[in-house]
């Protein structure tokens, strides 16, 4: 193997498919952005994407294309069924050949996740995620779908791809039709493993003869569904082996059904968490395998390589966060990424909510043709007070683009709520924000003064003032709320002050649920791969189809009550996508959740609470205070009573809710208009 002058050698190393060749081990994994359903989304997919090539990763795989109406995954979603669709496709390779990658087109039939009327699967059994029961394809109806498939792969030669990834993991359609699970069929599209995979096969066999041999063909293989009555691993391993002799040039892998119960890309997984999956299929087959999920650095990346985790690394969501990704890393300035930190909010929360994805650290992100970075042409002199993520977001946009801009911050250190973020378990990565800040900041010359609360005589002669002042915890107004007994979540979680044993907590929010987590939080003697798949009950033996196997959490010794006046269910506003985790995982602890309580009074015995028509004592030794923020508009009101323009951004401008994505999207557009 040639030596490549990078920090990260393996990761720079081409890879030879024989016809072609990748000039690095990286690609980005595909990732629905709702671009594909909007007016003019061809356009700004083709943007999207050419800016990620021109950021130097070697292969880029779209999101899902389905090949015919019943795959559709909603209502009018993006298919490839005729010619007259492939035109509108060339914007996208086009543009992505013009700067020197690769791109395949990712063909995915939703099977029974098809939320429509129209969705079809090898059985007649409902998705527990899905309100609609599909249809049972007849044999006619597989033929055709088989052919559909066929026909989508040559049409997306037809429109200019270097190849296809046939969708076959996830719990789509053809990982319906393998796993017995969902296939009760008893002819001879079900029954035996061999008759099961028969579907799969078919497709990959005719996708060959239709395409040829010089077009790159990728397959999605679940190699762990993390389902009961899943694929055991000799079945893997024995698909794999069959795929190979079908003609697939590569295996991407595939972790986890989306009606699984077990995280597998939520920012508490471990970095590279299942990438000892995908080795343990290493060897068994000669074509490369791309291994995959929260891998987000690339010292991460490289390790992955080195351990023989795979020929080539996927991932999605990291070049949301940062297009430059690639060519960050091959330069050496792996500091300036701006890290992907697996929060879900922007990208997986927003597709759920038939949204277009964007994302919470990189608010550019599929928004590159409607919020264009451009240096300005009017150099001004910008105050920033309150360096939260808001603050951040809009000293580093506007000095990047060219204002001279100073950053005034009263405590010690940037972050505001993101410092105490960083300290909940699970949200480590949070860091990785601060960090890319600081370099930001730095790089572009900020001028930084920590410990400086901003006066009024201070900023009132700059060109423009922005005040993103964040917020504080408020206060609650319950008889003996003054009581030692309680404190506020800030204290707590920055460490000023500790918890007892027995603890109630006011608020189930997300901050709520945050401090419920810091103070259930055990620690282990175990590393924290292994301490993580025992508790979600992941078999890393993989010696259960499904690879699943009891959960073994360890309670907390802890006693803890997480209470709300709302009636509805504790932590309904938490994300679509991860907000089932974190209930899950404090149910296992033991955390009592209670909706509907109506607080009475504290004394140094507890909380007197009224639920359900019931008075009770709640005999807690510590009440954490969880009851929302207040602005903090000190500074703002000084300004608008001497008449003075400013800007409100993030928390200062609305506290009812903390949202880090509002905030930071709020610094950036603003710092576009300066």
């Amino acid at each position: 193997m040639d030596t490549i002058n990078t920090p990260f050698p393996r990761l720079f190393q081409s890879l030879d498919l024989g016809f072609t060749q990748l000039k690095n081990r990286l690609l980005m994994g595909s990732m629905h952005t709702g671009l594909e359903e909007e007016k003019g989304g061809f356009k700004r997919m083709a943007y999207y994407y050419a800016e990620r090539a021109r950021g130097g990763v070697g292969l880029i795989v779209t999101g899902g294309v389905a090949p015919n109406r019943a795959g559709w995954i909603a209502p009018f979603s993006i298919r490839l069924s005729k010619s007259s669709q492939a035109g509108q496709h060339r914007l996208i390779t086009n543009a992505v050949h013009d700067n020197d990658s690769k791109i395949c087109m990712q063909i995915l039939h939703s099977g029974r996740y098809g939320y429509h009327p129209l969705c079809v699967a090898p059985s007649k059994i409902k998705a527990p995620i899905n309100r609609f029961r599909p249809r049972e394809l007849s044999r006619s109806g597989i033929a055709s779908t088989i052919k559909d498939f066929v026909t989508c792969a040559a049409l997306a030669r037809e429109a200019g791809y270097d190849g296809v990834e046939i969708m076959g993991s996830e719990g789509y359609l053809i990982n319906q039709f393998i796993v017995q699970k969902t296939n009760r069929r008893k002819d001879e599209w079900g029954g035996t493993f061999k008759n099961r995979i028969r579907f799969p096969l078919e497709i990959i066999r005719g996708v060959r003869k239709k395409v040829g041999n010089d077009f790159i063909l990728i397959y999605r293989l679940s190699m762990l569904d993390l389902v009961k009555n899943g694929s055991s691993w000799d079945e893997v391993v024995e698909l794999a082996k069959h795929l190979e002799a079908a003609g697939v040039s590569m295996i991407n892998t595939g972790i986890g059904w989306h009606e699984a119960r077990i995280p597998t890309i939520a920012t508490m997984v471990p970095r590279a968490g299942f990438t000892w999956v995908t080795k343990r299929l290493m060897g068994k087959v000669s074509i490369p395998l791309i291994t995959t999920n929260r891998i987000n650095m690339p010292e991460v990346a490289e390790k992955v390589l080195a351990d023989g985790c795979g020929d080539m690394v996927s991932m999605a969501r990291p070049f949301l966060a940062d297009p430059y990704w690639v060519e960050k890393a091959q330069e050496g300035r792996a500091h300036e990424i701006n890290t992907c930190i697996a929060c879900n909010q922007a990208c997986l929360d927003h597709i759920f909510l038939r949204q277009t994805a964007s994302c919470l650290v990189n608010p550019r992100a599929c928004r590159e043709t409607i919020a264009p970075f451009v240096v300005t042409s009017k150099k001004k002199h910008v105050a920033v007070v309150g360096g939260g993520p808001a603050g951040l977001a809009c000293a580093t946009t506007a000095a990047a683009r060219g204002h001279k801009v100073t950053l005034f911050e009263a405590a010690a250190e940037i972050g505001g709520q993101f410092r105490l973020a960083r300290n909940i378990p699970g949200k480590e990565e949070f860091e990785e924000t601060l960090r890319y800040y600081a370099c930001q900041l730095e790089k572009h010359g900020v001028d930084v003064r920590m410990k400086c609360r901003a006066e009024l005589s201070e900023v009132k002669d700059f060109d423009e003032i922005v005040v993103a002042s964040g917020v504080r915890p408020r206060t609650i107004r319950i008889p003996g709320a003054d009581n030692p007994i309680c404190l506020s979540y800030s204290e707590l979680i920055s460490g000023k002050r500790q918890a007892g044993r027995r603890v109630a907590i006011i608020g189930a929010g997300g901050i709520g649920f945050d401090v419920a987590t810091f103070l259930v939080h055990h620690q282990s003697t175990a590393t924290e791969l292994n301490q993580f798949m025992s508790q979600w009950g992941v078999d890393m033996s993989h010696s259960t189809p499904g690879g699943l196997k009891k959960a073994e959490f360890t309670i907390s010794d802890r006693e803890l009550y997480l209470l709300q006046r709302k009636s509805t269910k504790p932590g309904a506003g938490l994300g679509k996508t991860t907000g089932w985790i974190h209930r899950s995982a404090l149910k296992k602890n033991g955390v009592k959740m209670l909706s509907g309580v109506e607080y009475l009074g504290i004394t140094d015995e507890g909380l007197g609470i009224r639920h359900n028509n019931e008075t009770s004592l709640l005999s807690v030794d510590t009440i954490v205070i969880c009851a929302g923020q207040v602005s903090e508009l000190g500074l703002a009101d000084e300004l608008k009573a001497g008449d003075v323009a400013h800007h409100i951004i993030g928390g200062a401008s609305e506290a009812a809710e903390l949202d880090a994505e509002r905030a930071i999207l709020q610094g950036v557009t603003l710092a576009d208009t300066l």
